[in-house]
Protein backbone atom coordinates (compact mmCIF):
# COMPACT_ATOMS: atom_id res chain seq x y z
CA UNK A 1 0.00 0.00 0.00
CA UNK A 2 1.48 3.40 -0.90
CA UNK A 3 2.37 5.73 1.92
CA UNK A 4 1.08 9.29 2.34
CA UNK A 5 1.94 11.80 -0.36
CA UNK A 6 5.08 13.81 0.28
CA UNK A 7 3.15 17.08 -0.03
CA UNK A 8 0.79 16.26 2.83
CA UNK A 9 1.51 17.89 6.14
CA UNK A 10 2.76 15.47 8.78
CA UNK A 11 2.09 16.31 12.42
CA UNK A 12 3.48 14.60 15.52
CA UNK A 13 1.39 15.37 18.59
CA UNK A 14 3.14 14.59 21.88
CA UNK A 15 0.58 14.17 24.67
CA UNK A 16 0.91 13.41 28.39
CA UNK A 17 0.68 9.74 29.15
CA UNK A 18 -0.10 10.25 32.83
CA UNK A 19 -3.54 11.88 32.48
CA UNK A 20 -5.82 8.88 32.31
CA UNK A 21 -9.19 10.43 33.17
CA UNK A 22 -11.35 12.19 30.60
CA UNK A 23 -9.92 15.69 31.01
CA UNK A 24 -10.70 18.68 28.84
CA UNK A 25 -7.13 18.59 27.52
CA UNK A 26 -7.43 14.94 26.50
CA UNK A 27 -10.79 15.59 24.82
CA UNK A 28 -9.38 18.60 22.93
CA UNK A 29 -6.32 16.65 21.77
CA UNK A 30 -8.41 13.72 20.51
CA UNK A 31 -10.83 16.00 18.66
CA UNK A 32 -7.93 17.98 17.16
CA UNK A 33 -6.41 14.79 15.79
CA UNK A 34 -9.71 13.90 14.13
CA UNK A 35 -10.01 17.41 12.70
CA UNK A 36 -6.45 17.54 11.37
CA UNK A 37 -6.87 14.13 9.78
CA UNK A 38 -10.12 15.24 8.14
CA UNK A 39 -8.20 18.18 6.66
CA UNK A 40 -5.72 15.77 5.06
CA UNK A 41 -2.86 15.88 7.56
CA UNK A 42 -1.00 12.73 8.60
CA UNK A 43 -1.09 12.73 12.40
CA UNK A 44 1.05 10.59 14.67
CA UNK A 45 0.07 10.70 18.37
CA UNK A 46 3.00 10.05 20.71
CA UNK A 47 2.17 9.60 24.43
CA UNK A 48 5.00 10.79 26.69
CA UNK A 49 4.92 8.72 29.85
CA UNK A 50 6.00 10.59 32.94
CA UNK A 51 4.96 12.55 35.99
CA UNK A 52 4.17 15.74 34.10
CA UNK A 53 4.59 18.59 34.49
CA UNK A 54 8.31 18.41 35.29
CA UNK A 55 9.12 14.74 34.94
CA UNK A 56 12.19 12.92 36.15
CA UNK A 57 15.56 13.08 34.40
CA UNK A 58 14.84 9.79 32.63
CA UNK A 59 11.34 10.89 31.60
CA UNK A 60 12.67 14.12 30.15
CA UNK A 61 15.44 12.21 28.38
CA UNK A 62 12.78 10.13 26.64
CA UNK A 63 10.92 13.33 25.76
CA UNK A 64 14.11 14.74 24.22
CA UNK A 65 14.28 11.65 22.03
CA UNK A 66 10.73 12.24 20.83
CA UNK A 67 11.43 15.90 20.09
CA UNK A 68 14.59 15.16 18.12
CA UNK A 69 13.28 12.11 16.26
CA UNK A 70 11.88 13.76 13.18
CA UNK A 71 12.46 10.70 11.04
CA UNK A 72 14.83 10.36 8.11
CA UNK A 73 14.97 13.06 5.48
CA UNK A 74 14.99 10.77 2.44
CA UNK A 75 11.25 11.06 1.88
CA UNK A 76 10.73 7.33 2.55
CA UNK A 77 9.32 5.57 5.58
CA UNK A 78 10.82 2.43 7.12
CA UNK A 79 9.12 0.28 4.48
CA UNK A 80 10.48 2.37 1.62
CA UNK A 81 7.11 3.97 0.85
CA UNK A 82 6.81 7.63 0.04
CA UNK A 83 5.94 9.67 3.12
CA UNK A 84 5.44 13.24 4.16
CA UNK A 85 8.38 15.52 4.90
CA UNK A 86 9.84 15.97 8.40
CA UNK A 87 6.78 16.40 10.61
CA UNK A 88 5.71 19.45 12.52
CA UNK A 89 5.92 18.57 16.20
CA UNK A 90 3.27 19.87 18.60
CA UNK A 91 3.69 19.21 22.32
CA UNK A 92 0.91 19.44 24.88
CA UNK A 93 1.80 22.20 27.32
CA UNK A 94 1.46 19.87 30.30
CA UNK A 95 4.55 18.10 28.96
CA UNK A 96 6.43 20.97 27.31
CA UNK A 97 6.29 23.69 29.96
CA UNK A 98 8.20 21.69 32.54
CA UNK A 99 10.91 20.60 30.08
CA UNK A 100 12.70 23.77 28.89
CA UNK A 101 16.08 22.08 28.40
CA UNK A 102 14.56 19.56 26.02
CA UNK A 103 12.61 22.25 24.15
CA UNK A 104 15.80 24.30 23.81
CA UNK A 105 17.75 21.28 22.55
CA UNK A 106 15.14 20.65 19.86
CA UNK A 107 15.28 24.31 18.78
CA UNK A 108 19.09 24.24 18.69
CA UNK A 109 18.90 21.16 16.45
CA UNK A 110 16.69 23.03 14.00
CA UNK A 111 13.52 21.21 15.04
CA UNK A 112 11.67 23.63 17.31
CA UNK A 113 8.35 22.26 18.51
CA UNK A 114 5.03 24.02 18.84
CA UNK A 115 3.35 24.11 22.24
CA UNK A 116 -0.37 23.38 22.49
CA UNK A 117 -1.16 25.32 25.65
CA UNK A 118 -4.28 24.40 27.59
CA UNK A 119 -3.24 26.12 30.83
CA UNK A 120 -0.16 28.03 32.02
CA UNK A 121 2.22 26.32 34.44
CA UNK A 122 1.60 28.55 37.43
CA UNK A 123 3.71 26.45 39.81
CA UNK A 124 6.94 26.78 37.80
CA UNK A 125 6.95 30.16 36.01
CA UNK A 126 10.70 30.09 35.29
CA UNK A 127 10.48 26.74 33.54
CA UNK A 128 7.42 27.91 31.62
CA UNK A 129 9.22 31.06 30.49
CA UNK A 130 12.15 29.18 28.99
CA UNK A 131 10.01 26.51 27.35
CA UNK A 132 7.80 29.12 25.68
CA UNK A 133 10.84 31.01 24.42
CA UNK A 134 12.22 27.85 22.80
CA UNK A 135 9.01 26.97 20.95
CA UNK A 136 8.33 27.46 17.26
CA UNK A 137 5.06 29.04 18.35
CA UNK A 138 2.26 28.64 20.85
CA UNK A 139 -1.30 27.55 20.12
CA UNK A 140 -3.55 28.47 23.03
CA UNK A 141 -6.89 26.78 23.51
CA UNK A 142 -8.50 29.93 24.93
CA UNK A 143 -8.14 33.70 24.74
CA UNK A 144 -7.79 33.66 28.52
CA UNK A 145 -4.62 31.57 28.31
CA UNK A 146 -3.27 33.63 25.41
CA UNK A 147 -3.75 36.83 27.39
CA UNK A 148 -1.94 35.31 30.36
CA UNK A 149 1.20 34.44 28.42
CA UNK A 150 1.14 37.69 26.43
CA UNK A 151 1.31 39.44 29.80
CA UNK A 152 4.54 37.49 30.39
CA UNK A 153 5.99 38.87 27.13
CA UNK A 154 6.26 35.52 25.38
CA UNK A 155 8.67 36.15 22.46
CA UNK A 156 7.23 33.63 19.95
CA UNK A 157 4.03 33.76 17.86
CA UNK A 158 0.85 33.15 19.85
CA UNK A 159 -2.31 31.85 18.20
CA UNK A 160 -5.72 30.96 19.63
CA UNK A 161 -7.58 27.84 18.49
CA UNK A 162 -10.75 27.69 20.55
CA UNK A 163 -12.28 24.28 21.26
CA UNK A 164 -14.93 23.15 18.85
CA UNK A 165 -18.20 21.51 19.80
CA UNK A 166 -19.90 18.41 18.47
CA UNK A 167 -23.53 18.86 17.49
CA UNK A 168 -26.00 17.27 19.92
CA UNK A 169 -29.80 17.11 20.29
CA UNK A 170 -31.42 19.51 22.79
CA UNK A 171 -31.76 18.08 26.28
CA UNK A 172 -35.28 17.19 27.39
CA UNK A 173 -34.72 18.14 31.02
CA UNK A 174 -36.50 16.71 34.05
CA UNK A 175 -39.28 17.38 36.51
CA UNK A 176 -38.30 18.34 39.16
CA UNK A 177 -35.30 20.23 37.69
CA UNK A 178 -32.09 18.25 37.41
CA UNK A 179 -28.66 19.84 37.86
CA UNK A 180 -25.48 18.29 36.51
CA UNK A 181 -21.80 19.03 37.21
CA UNK A 182 -19.62 17.28 34.65
CA UNK A 183 -16.03 17.32 35.90
CA UNK A 184 -13.57 14.96 37.53
CA UNK A 185 -13.82 14.98 41.32
CA UNK A 186 -10.84 17.23 42.02
CA UNK A 187 -10.22 20.06 44.51
CA UNK A 188 -9.96 22.62 41.71
CA UNK A 189 -13.43 21.70 40.46
CA UNK A 190 -14.76 22.54 43.96
CA UNK A 191 -17.61 20.05 44.16
CA UNK A 192 -17.51 20.47 47.96
CA UNK A 193 -18.55 24.12 47.60
CA UNK A 194 -21.38 23.07 45.28
CA UNK A 195 -22.61 20.53 47.81
CA UNK A 196 -22.63 23.13 50.56
CA UNK A 197 -24.70 25.43 48.35
CA UNK A 198 -27.14 22.64 47.53
CA UNK A 199 -27.52 21.82 51.21
CA UNK A 200 -29.28 25.16 51.66
CA UNK A 201 -31.87 24.33 49.01
CA UNK A 202 -33.44 21.17 50.37
CA UNK A 203 -36.77 22.96 50.84
CA UNK A 204 -37.09 23.07 47.03
CA UNK A 205 -37.64 20.19 44.58
CA UNK A 206 -34.54 19.27 42.54
CA UNK A 207 -32.02 16.50 41.94
CA UNK A 208 -28.34 16.64 40.95
CA UNK A 209 -25.59 14.44 39.57
CA UNK A 210 -21.81 14.69 39.75
CA UNK A 211 -20.45 13.14 36.56
CA UNK A 212 -16.70 12.66 36.28
CA UNK A 213 -13.78 10.53 37.33
CA UNK A 214 -13.72 9.54 40.98
CA UNK A 215 -10.28 7.95 40.65
CA UNK A 216 -8.20 11.00 39.64
CA UNK A 217 -8.01 12.04 43.32
CA UNK A 218 -9.42 9.22 45.47
CA UNK A 219 -9.07 11.18 48.73
CA UNK A 220 -11.11 14.08 47.38
CA UNK A 221 -13.71 11.68 45.97
CA UNK A 222 -14.06 10.12 49.41
CA UNK A 223 -14.49 13.58 50.92
CA UNK A 224 -17.25 14.36 48.39
CA UNK A 225 -19.15 11.21 49.25
CA UNK A 226 -18.71 11.85 52.97
CA UNK A 227 -20.07 15.40 52.68
CA UNK A 228 -23.09 14.19 50.69
CA UNK A 229 -23.95 11.91 53.59
CA UNK A 230 -23.17 14.44 56.32
CA UNK A 231 -25.27 17.19 54.70
CA UNK A 232 -28.24 14.89 54.21
CA UNK A 233 -28.04 14.96 50.40
CA UNK A 234 -28.17 11.20 49.87
CA UNK A 235 -31.03 10.56 47.48
CA UNK A 236 -30.73 14.09 46.09
CA UNK A 237 -27.15 14.06 44.72
CA UNK A 238 -25.79 11.07 42.79
CA UNK A 239 -22.09 10.46 42.21
CA UNK A 240 -22.10 8.85 38.77
CA UNK A 241 -18.38 8.49 38.09
CA UNK A 242 -16.92 8.90 34.62
CA UNK A 243 -19.50 8.19 31.92
CA UNK A 244 -19.25 7.78 28.16
CA UNK A 245 -21.41 6.79 25.23
CA UNK A 246 -25.11 6.28 25.84
CA UNK A 247 -24.76 6.69 29.62
CA UNK A 248 -23.22 10.14 29.21
CA UNK A 249 -25.78 11.12 26.59
CA UNK A 250 -28.55 10.09 28.97
CA UNK A 251 -27.03 12.17 31.80
CA UNK A 252 -26.95 15.22 29.54
CA UNK A 253 -30.47 14.59 28.25
CA UNK A 254 -31.92 14.73 31.78
CA UNK A 255 -30.20 18.00 32.68
CA UNK A 256 -31.86 21.41 33.05
CA UNK A 257 -28.81 23.29 34.36
CA UNK A 258 -25.06 22.66 34.17
CA UNK A 259 -22.49 23.89 36.70
CA UNK A 260 -18.74 24.43 36.35
CA UNK A 261 -17.45 26.37 39.35
CA UNK A 262 -13.75 25.51 39.09
CA UNK A 263 -11.38 27.77 41.01
CA UNK A 264 -9.26 28.01 37.86
CA UNK A 265 -10.33 27.17 34.31
CA UNK A 266 -8.62 28.04 31.04
CA UNK A 267 -11.83 27.63 29.05
CA UNK A 268 -14.14 24.86 30.24
CA UNK A 269 -15.20 22.70 27.29
CA UNK A 270 -18.02 21.29 29.37
CA UNK A 271 -19.66 24.72 29.14
CA UNK A 272 -19.94 24.62 25.35
CA UNK A 273 -20.88 20.94 25.50
CA UNK A 274 -23.79 22.03 27.71
CA UNK A 275 -24.77 24.84 25.36
CA UNK A 276 -24.68 22.42 22.42
CA UNK A 277 -27.59 20.68 24.14
CA UNK A 278 -29.44 23.88 25.01
CA UNK A 279 -28.51 23.58 28.70
CA UNK A 280 -27.69 26.88 30.47
CA UNK A 281 -24.60 27.01 32.68
CA UNK A 282 -23.48 28.57 35.95
CA UNK A 283 -19.72 29.26 36.05
CA UNK A 284 -17.32 30.98 38.41
CA UNK A 285 -16.49 34.59 37.53
CA UNK A 286 -12.84 35.39 36.89
CA UNK A 287 -12.11 32.10 35.11
CA UNK A 288 -11.86 31.16 31.46
CA UNK A 289 -15.25 29.49 31.72
CA UNK A 290 -16.76 32.97 31.30
CA UNK A 291 -15.32 33.03 27.78
CA UNK A 292 -16.92 29.67 27.03
CA UNK A 293 -20.27 30.81 28.42
CA UNK A 294 -20.35 33.63 25.86
CA UNK A 295 -19.05 31.48 22.98
CA UNK A 296 -22.37 31.19 21.18
CA UNK A 297 -23.90 34.49 22.24
CA UNK A 298 -24.39 37.37 19.80
CA UNK A 299 -22.29 40.48 20.26
CA UNK A 300 -18.93 40.92 22.00
CA UNK A 301 -18.07 38.39 24.68
CA UNK A 302 -16.33 40.88 26.95
CA UNK A 303 -12.92 40.40 28.54
CA UNK A 304 -11.79 36.81 29.03
CA UNK A 305 -12.39 35.60 32.56
CA UNK A 306 -14.46 38.65 33.36
CA UNK A 307 -16.78 38.95 36.31
CA UNK A 308 -20.54 39.11 36.26
CA UNK A 309 -23.00 40.31 38.85
CA UNK A 310 -23.45 37.75 41.64
CA UNK A 311 -27.24 38.14 41.75
CA UNK A 312 -27.93 35.50 39.12
CA UNK A 313 -29.45 37.94 36.67
CA UNK A 314 -26.97 37.30 33.89
CA UNK A 315 -27.57 39.28 30.71
CA UNK A 316 -30.51 39.30 28.33
CA UNK A 317 -28.71 37.00 25.89
CA UNK A 318 -26.39 35.10 28.25
CA UNK A 319 -27.25 31.40 28.66
CA UNK A 320 -26.53 31.37 32.39
CA UNK A 321 -24.39 33.46 34.70
CA UNK A 322 -20.88 33.88 36.08
CA UNK A 323 -20.98 34.05 39.87
CA UNK A 324 -18.40 35.76 42.04
CA UNK A 325 -17.30 33.03 44.44
CA UNK A 326 -14.81 32.53 47.22
CA UNK A 327 -15.08 30.02 50.04
CA UNK A 328 -18.64 31.06 50.95
CA UNK A 329 -21.34 28.98 49.22
CA UNK A 330 -24.05 31.61 49.83
CA UNK A 331 -23.70 33.46 46.49
CA UNK A 332 -24.01 30.20 44.57
CA UNK A 333 -26.95 29.08 46.71
CA UNK A 334 -28.68 32.42 46.02
CA UNK A 335 -28.23 32.03 42.26
CA UNK A 336 -29.55 28.48 42.29
CA UNK A 337 -32.52 29.43 44.47
CA UNK A 338 -33.37 32.25 42.09
CA UNK A 339 -33.22 29.90 39.11
CA UNK A 340 -35.28 27.20 40.82
CA UNK A 341 -38.02 29.60 41.93
CA UNK A 342 -38.25 31.94 38.92
CA UNK A 343 -39.81 30.30 35.84
CA UNK A 344 -39.14 33.43 33.78
CA UNK A 345 -35.41 33.29 34.56
CA UNK A 346 -35.28 29.58 33.72
CA UNK A 347 -37.04 30.23 30.43
CA UNK A 348 -34.72 33.11 29.54
CA UNK A 349 -31.57 31.11 30.18
CA UNK A 350 -32.94 28.11 28.31
CA UNK A 351 -33.89 30.22 25.28
CA UNK A 352 -30.43 31.81 25.26
CA UNK A 353 -28.78 28.38 25.44
CA UNK A 354 -30.91 27.05 22.57
CA UNK A 355 -29.97 30.13 20.55
CA UNK A 356 -26.27 29.75 21.38
CA UNK A 357 -26.14 26.13 20.20
CA UNK A 358 -26.71 27.32 16.64
CA UNK A 359 -23.62 29.55 16.74
CA UNK A 360 -21.02 27.26 18.30
CA UNK A 361 -18.07 26.47 16.00
CA UNK A 362 -17.23 22.86 15.24
CA UNK A 363 -13.89 21.07 15.55
CA UNK A 364 -13.33 21.61 11.84
CA UNK A 365 -12.74 25.30 12.63
CA UNK A 366 -10.31 24.40 15.41
CA UNK A 367 -8.23 22.18 13.15
CA UNK A 368 -8.27 24.78 10.37
CA UNK A 369 -6.98 27.42 12.78
CA UNK A 370 -4.12 25.17 13.89
CA UNK A 371 -3.15 24.42 10.29
CA UNK A 372 -3.34 28.10 9.33
CA UNK A 373 -1.16 29.01 12.33
CA UNK A 374 1.51 26.53 11.32
CA UNK A 375 1.35 27.67 7.68
CA UNK A 376 1.68 31.33 8.67
CA UNK A 377 4.78 30.57 10.71
CA UNK A 378 6.32 28.51 7.92
CA UNK A 379 5.81 31.32 5.44
CA UNK A 380 7.85 33.63 7.67
CA UNK A 381 10.31 31.11 9.02
CA UNK A 382 13.27 32.78 7.32
CA UNK A 383 12.79 35.87 9.44
CA UNK A 384 15.17 36.05 12.42
CA UNK A 385 13.55 35.25 15.74
CA UNK A 386 14.92 35.56 19.22
CA UNK A 387 14.54 32.49 21.38
CA UNK A 388 15.59 34.15 24.60
CA UNK A 389 12.88 35.02 27.08
CA UNK A 390 12.52 38.73 27.75
CA UNK A 391 12.38 38.13 31.50
CA UNK A 392 15.16 36.71 33.64
CA UNK A 393 16.31 33.18 32.92
CA UNK A 394 17.15 30.46 35.36
CA UNK A 395 20.36 28.56 35.90
CA UNK A 396 20.46 25.04 34.54
CA UNK A 397 20.96 22.52 37.37
CA UNK A 398 24.15 20.49 36.95
CA UNK A 399 22.25 17.22 37.27
CA UNK A 400 19.47 18.29 34.93
CA UNK A 401 16.89 17.82 37.69
CA UNK A 402 14.58 20.75 38.45
CA UNK A 403 13.51 21.25 42.07
CA UNK A 404 9.84 20.45 42.76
Amino acid sequence: MPGPRADRLAVRLIVPGNVLHNSGGNAYNAALVRGLTAHGADVDVCPADGHWPVGSVEERRRLAGLLLDGGSDDGLDSAGAERAATPVTIVDGLVALGAPLEMEAAAAAGRPAWILLHMPLATHPDLEERALAAAAGVICTSSTTAAAIRDKHCPVPIHVALPGTDAAPPAAGSNPPHLVAVAALLPNKDQLLLLKALAGLTDLPWSAALVGSDSADPAYARAVRSVITRLGLTGRVAVRGELSGDALDEAWHRADLSLLISRAEAYGMVVTESLARGIPVVVRAGTGAVEALAAGSPGPAGPPGGAAAPDGGGGPSLPGVAVVLGADPSPLAAVLRGWLTDPELRSRWRDAALDARNRLPGWDATARTVLDSIAADRSGQNAPRSRTASCHSVAVPADGQWPL
